[in-house]
């Protein structure tokens, strides 16, 4: 058996997964739609919506399967997800990469795998709509074309998730994503006695950057700025696009020390982005911070303000 490889912007797919927040939700009618008609149309005795975790797959449809997951290691799903387009097992029992699987060896048997990739964007693939029988099966050209049609639709509905939580540019939570977010770590923080702070960016000079060299620059930088997001922050801390240039991250549990820790490496990735990137320009930014304790009665609103307010007086004194 051979392990699927990881994408190559895994941390990116990953963070894009975790801020559509559609994993262990319940199923829907939307999505099980779309794989009824894709069992039925097929004739095959499986069909999932299946989304690809760090170490799993899990099923946000099925039809045709008990189990909610597997592991990652022996998902097909796996192996789809490096495609960019459709991924075929005719016979997984003559594919050195699947013979020895042990879903190919055990339940539910599989011999035939079709897979769609389930695109966010072009290279950020989530999972698949797949098909999977214990007979060994082709499809022609209209089978592949149906199996597209059906896979587009999914992509749809995955997109209405999207645009309501998720920041399309960057793939990191919108304004509605982080508050939704955020809420949910105010409440671990509430639970366990942890103090919360708020960190909110600003970019400098954004504006010359979108007005002398235009609008796909400024997209870059934007996007620049949230990949050193993902990189710096921890995966319990919550991030954000707020909005044109501004961004906001939620720690819990990080008194002042770590806090001053997570800014200085937060300066040290930007400086060598901007090293990397070798543009006219320098992506600079300035950052505000308000800590808060666990049983703090401000709203994530209020929070939010108060780091703007810490940020906007940092860049008072930085002009100065």
């Amino acid at each position: 058996m051979i392990k699927p490889e990881l994408p190559t912007n895994e941390a990116e797919r990953l963070h894009a997964l975790r801020s559509l927040q559609i994993l262990d939700t319940s199923h829907e009618e939307r999505f099980d739609r779309v794989t009824r008609m894709a069992k039925r149309m097929f004739g095959v005795e499986i069909s999932l919506v299946s989304i690809i975790d760090e170490d799993r797959q899990w099923f946000k449809s099925k039809q045709g399967l008990d189990a909610s997951e597997t592991p990652r290691d022996i998902s097909f799903c796996g192996h789809a997800i490096n495609e960019d387009g459709l991924f075929i097992i005719p016979n997984a029992i003559e594919d050195e990469r699947f013979a020895d699987n042990p879903l190919v060896t055990g339940a539910p048997n599989i011999r035939f795998y079709a897979g769609y990739p389930l695109k966010l964007r072009q290279g950020v693939n989530l999972g698949t709509l797949c098909l999977i029988d214990s007979k060994p099966q082709h499809l022609d050209e209209d089978d592949k074309q149906l199996l597209n049609d059906l896979g587009a639709m999914i992509e749809q509905e995955i997109r209405s998730i999207q645009l309501a939580t998720l920041d399309e540019l960057t793939l990191i939570s919108n304004r509605r994503g982080f508050l939704t977010l955020a809420d949910h770590a105010q409440k671990v923080c509430r639970r366990k006695k942890f103090p919360m702070s708020m960190i909110l960016f600003d970019l400098n000079k954004f504006k010359p950057i979108n007005d002398t060299l235009g609008h796909h620059e400024g997209d870059f930088a934007l996007k620049q700025f949230a990949e050193v997001m993902r990189t710096v922050f921890r995966e319990s801390d919550v991030v954000g696009r707020l909005g044109g240039d501004e961004f906001v991250a939620m720690l819990t549990d990080a008194d002042d020390e770590q806090i001053a820790i997570v800014l200085n490496r937060f300066k040290a990735e930007m400086d060598a982005v901007n090293k990397a990137i070798n543009k006219p320009y320098l992506i600079e930014y300035s950052a505000g911070v308000a800590s808060f304790p666990y049983d703090t009665e401000k709203s994530l609103e209020e929070m939010i303000a108060e780091a703007d307010a810490a940020m906007y007086e940092k860049k008072n004194d930085e002009v100065r």
